[in-house]
């Protein structure tokens, strides 16, 4: 597949704190096949991050979307509960705090990030997502 066309995958996931890492290790691979191996260590950071969030704080199932195009890869994770992600806090706040970092990492880390409401086949929810420039 040449570089310059456009890619997508989706992995479900269960509601099961294991899917993290399962997440990370598939996301891992893909950008390796696909030549972007420079973005793997933030993309995996984000990815955890935006899994942890979809596992921990939703009883449902959820979803790794990965999608990459025109230069820009989306990383997104979909879950169940169509209630908006608590806004991130500020990094000087975070020094002491044993959670909340996860949107405040992607904050920092990502290029763009942001949310949106589902509604897809009767299935409620919303996507959180965060893009990186493959420069």
């Amino acid at each position: 597949m040449p570089e310059n066309e456009p890619w997508e995958y989706s992995l479900h996931i269960p509601n099961d704190p294991r899917a993290v890492t399962v997440c990370r290790r598939t996301l891992r691979l893909i950008l390796t096949l696909h030549g972007l191996i420079t973005l793997v260590d933030t993309a995996e950071l984000l990815a955890a991050e935006l899994v942890s969030n979809a596992v921990l704080h939703t009883k449902g199932p959820a979803a790794l979307r990965v999608r990459y195009s025109a230069g820009v890869l989306r990383i997104g994770a979909w879950d169940a509960d169509p209630g908006p992600p608590e806004p991130p806090r500020p990094l000087e706040h975070l020094a002491e705090a044993e959670n909340g970092r996860g949107l405040a990492l992607i904050r920092a880390c990502a290029d763009l990030w942001g949310w949106q409401p589902q509604s897809r086949n009767g299935n409620r929810g919303k996507y959180v997502w965060c893009e990186l420039a493959a420069a």
